[in-house]
């Protein structure tokens, strides 16, 4: 736990972070059992694992399980009660931590990563909640597990209704990339040691799916102490699941489908089987059979033939989306509600962020035979296999409707301008969804034509790629783009590495469902999609990923009326929390933030800036710089509303209200660029503001607007930051709110760099400077006053590196010295020349008796303490004061310790 104090407005949750990754490269074997990290100001708190970005790690927002905690308590005691508690903690460690290992080329060179996993606290009571449904679901005893929120909350029915025995645990809804798959795992992984040698059956869909899970559950084998198989064909599957005990199986829905008859063979009578589902809606159907036109025959869904081949398993089902409440088929196969973590908690949560919707329906529109063409194909693809052939003609025109060579050229023109545009202020990745693999391909090749160095014909290098299903059969055109499974992979971890090239995808089916690419900010959809598939289509870009704000829908073929049934599906259903929100809510809140900057610079004309040639927008930086270090907490105020601008700006770019003001932010985040500078926690800040990019204008950025002696008008001096000459020109400038902070910042820096040399020394300085700016935020000293006070405190921090040479010490003897000397009475009662005899014999003792972990090692520490005090004592140190002296002389020895190894 790194806690920070919540009185310091430097010392802020962020700084906790920072903080334990830099313990992580000093002493990395305190982290070598480590399961959690905890970071905390005294309010907020978050916990993460050992290798989770700042953008990872989660409140605990739950002290018992049973309800959300209110926001009046502070954060750090709800994760205290919540998490640390015995019980809890113990049952964490064991079940809801993994190793998940991921490939990744550097370089030409293939590396092995291990990230480490740990469940969010909705993770965490979900699955303890689907365990005892499970064991009421098989007829065991329940263990007694307590449920974070009830469905019943949201008006809906519980599995608490439901009979034991019943073989159905329930329906875990989860919204799209809140962490459903890790979920999936962390439950997989508790069952098998709960239960007596279960079998567990992960069923999905689609075959890119089956292999994304696959490869989930594959990559943390040690949390279900096992080897994961994957069921390659019917007769695979058959036997796999023909065993007595044991084992993790993947498979798709579709080998449940009986090659004659409609009856699928048994294949095992066993009730310690658990069949997981995921996206359960879409295929778990058809207890009542239909007779077949063509072949006469009575022909039922999967639901029942699922039950054919395991009749008595147990079934849970996975959704990132409600179950309509018309929908009676899947609460027949699975049950009711067993947890519900929608949108609303999601976006609250930040484990997702918002999605907003922007039309750009092209000048070539659809006509009104093309919108009822879709219509119609839509309604007879749900009426069932026998309508397939008509369908298929009924899409043939639309593609030729939808795929017009105008119409793709505009939308080709449309995309490379709208990326490029979303580019410049954020950085990451775009997909554009076609409707077919014909108008993919006419796509990609208006796109090069527009931006030929965008293509390659390499697997590893290209700016876009195009990724769809083909064969051999396939016309050429489409064919070109055949990609095998491994290369499919290759292009996958190209596409979510943030630092590869690979930045636009152009896709008809895949990579829409189950794929997590968290740079991913905006998708282009060009595909008429409804319900399920497009709520699960658009969540693709609200996964979190450093300071990126929202993701963007931009829709070209007029799903808006889609858009907004499937909202009201959701809500109907007892979703809270907005599946997509409009682009002009982002504008209006970018224009909000944009308010609360001006309003800072009110009185400061600073639109002169736009019109003036270079050397003096330099200058007007300068000044309002100057002017924000007037105001009172001015620095800290505009570097997080200008900070609130830029996302919001991100956002909503390339909307024309967003270019409207591009070069105004530009100029914000100029002087917000310097004022961070100043900052101690600046390299922090810019950490944390990699995805929004710096707008500042090339012109401004050349001529070294970031430096802080040429943002301050000053020559960078050559020998010492502190000569004479350089103090004497922070005197004479005449922004001295500007001076002021240069100078703060210049001593502050050179004072923690003294730190690790003499701590007492350092401190004594640090308090100086603290009391000094304290005296001049309370406006007891003039701007002027307190310049004088630092240059005075420059010229005795000047005059303390000599003093070591002018008492005939080392640096090292002379820290000792200090540590010694600090006591008045001491320096009364022995005198200088006895205190640096008695430094010198406490430096050579310490570095005698200091080894490269002597500061973890308790009997080391220990050793070295009791030397301390025997010396002290011989020399006549004050009785009464040795305590403290020994203390110090420790502080010393630690904040030295490296430099002593060095040295012994």
């Amino acid at each position: 736990m790194e806690l920070k104090n919540p009185t310091d407005t430097n010392a802020t949750i962020k700084s906790a972070y920072n903080q334990l990754q830099t313990y992580k490269k000093t002493i990395p074997s305190f982290f070598t059992y480590n399961e959690i990290l905890i970071i905390s100001d005294g309010l907020e708190a978050k916990v993460g694992s050992l290798s989770a970005g700042y953008d990872r790690f989660m409140a605990w927002k739950s002290a018992d399980g049973k309800k959300e905690a209110s926001h009046l308590i502070s954060q750090l005691e709800i994760l205290i009660q919540g998490l640390l508690n015995k019980e809890t903690l113990i049952d964490y460690i064991r079940y809801f931590i993994l190793f998940e290992k991921t490939k990744r080329e550097i370089n030409g060179q293939i590396t092995v990563q291990t990230i480490k996993k740990i469940a969010a606290y909705h993770q965490y009571y979900a699955v303890n909640k689907a365990i005892e449904s499970t064991l009421r679901a098989i007829g065991k005893n329940a263990a007694d597990f307590v449920v974070k929120e009830p469905p019943a909350l949201y008006g809906l029915p519980d599995v608490k209704e439901q009979t034991h025995g019943d073989k159905k645990a329930g329906v875990i809804w989860h919204t799209q990339g809140s962490g459903k798959s890790l979920s999936m795992l962390f439950y997989a992984g508790k069952i098998i040691q709960t239960i007596n040698n279960p079998t567990i059956v992960v069923i999905t869909d689609r075959n890119d799916l089956d292999d994304q899970l696959f490869n989930t559950f594959a990559s943390a084998k040690q949390i279900l102490r096992q080897e994961p198989v994957q069921a390659t064909s019917r007769e695979e599957l058959k036997k796999l699941l023909k065993v007595e005990s044991g084992g993790v199986v993947f498979t798709t829905i579709h080998k449940f489908w009986p090659e004659e008859g409609s009856v699928y063979e048994t294949l095992s009578h066993r009730d310690n089987i658990i069949v997981i589902v995921d996206e359960a809606h879409r295929t778990q159907y058809g207890f009542k059979g239909k007779v077949d036109k063509k072949s006469g025959e009575i022909k039922y869904g999967f639901a029942k033939y699922l039950r054919d081949a395991l009749p008595n398993a147990t079934y849970i089902a996975f959704t990132g989306t409600p179950i309509e409440k018309t929908d009676k088929n899947t609460p027949a196969v699975f049950g009711n509600y067993i947890d519900i973590y929608d949108i609303a908690n999601a976006v609250e949560d930040g484990a997702t962020v918002p999605i907003y919707y922007e039309s750009r329906l092209v000048k070539i529109d659809l006509t009104d035979e093309g919108k009822k063409l879709i219509e119609e194909y839509e309604q007879e693809l749900e009426n069932g296999l026998s309508e397939v052939e008509k369908a298929k003609a009924k899409y043939s025109k639309l593609e030729a409707l939808v795929g017009a060579k105008p119409r793709i050229k505009e939308i080709a023109k449309d995309i490379v301008n709208h990326f490029e545009s979303r580019l410049e202020v954020m950085d990451g990745k775009g997909m554009i969804v076609t409707m077919t693999r014909q108008i993919a391909a006419n796509l990609y090749d208006e796109i090069i034509k527009l931006r030929p160095e965008w293509h390659s014909d390499e697997l590893k290098k290209g700016k876009i790629k195009v990724v769809m299903t083909t064969s051999s059969s396939d016309e050429p055109k489409i064919a070109r783009f055949y990609l095998t499974k491994e290369e499919r992979r290759t292009l996958a971890e190209r596409f979510k590495d943030p630092e590869d090239e690979l930045k636009l995808v152009i896709v008809v089916d895949m990579w829409l469902t189950g794929f997590d690419v968290p740079c991913l900010h905006t998708m282009y959809i060009d595909k008429p999609m409804k319900g399920h598939t497009l709520m699960q289509a658009i969540a693709r870009v609200n996964r979190v990923y450093k300071d990126k704000t929202g993701g963007l829908i931009v829709d070209y073929i007029g799903i808006a009326s889609d858009l907004k049934e499937a909202l009201s599906f959701y809500s109907e259903s007892g979703g809270k929390g907005e599946p997509a929100k409009l682009q002009e809510e982002a504008v209006k809140i970018m224009l909000e933030k944009l308010e609360v900057v001006r309003d800072m610079l009110h009185g400061f004309a600073y639109q002169r800036y736009f019109s003036a040639p270079t050397q003096e927008r330099l200058h007007i930086i300068l000044e309002a710089e100057d002017f924000i270090l007037g105001l009172e907490d001015g620095k800290k105020r505009f570097i997080d509303a200008v900070s609130a601008l830029s996302k919001a700006f991100s956002l909503a770019v390339p909307h024309d209200e967003a270019m409207k003001i591009k070069e105004e932010v530009a100029f914000f985040q100029a002087v917000k660029s310097r004022l961070v500078k100043f900052t101690t926690e600046g390299e922090n800040i810019f950490n944390y503001e990699t995805a929004i990019k710096q707008i500042v204008d090339k012109a401004v950025s050349s001529k070294g607007v970031i430096d802080i002696f040429d943002a301050a008008g000053l020559k960078k001096p050559d020998i010492s930051i502190l000569s004479d000459e350089f103090l004497a020109e922070i005197k004479g400038m005449k922004q001295k709110n500007l001076a002021i902070e240069t100078l703060k910042k210049l001593l502050n820096d050179e004072i923690k760099g003294r730190m690790k040399t003499n701590v007492v020394k350092s401190r004594s300085l640090k308090e100086s400077l603290e009391e000094l700016i304290r005296k001049y935020n309370n406006r007891l000293l003039s701007a002027a006053e307190v310049i004088e006070e630092l240059i005075h405190l420059a010229k005795e921090i000047q005059q303390s590196d000599k003093e070591p040479q002018e008492m005939g010490l080392t640096p090292y003897e002379y820290a000792f010295y200090c540590a010694v000397a600090e006591n008045e009475s001491a320096r009364e009662l022995m005198g200088k020349e006895k205190l640096k005899e008695l430094a010198v014999v406490l430096f050579q003792k310490v570095k005698q008796n200091t080894t490269i972990d002597w500061a973890i090692r308790e009997s080391a520490r220990a050793k070295l303490k009791v030397i301390i005090k025997r010396t002290l004592r011989k020399y006549g140190y004050p009785p009464d004061m040795q305590k403290l002296a020994t203390k110090t002389v420790l502080e010393q020895a630690e904040a030295l310790a490296n430099e002593l190894v060095e040295v012994c």
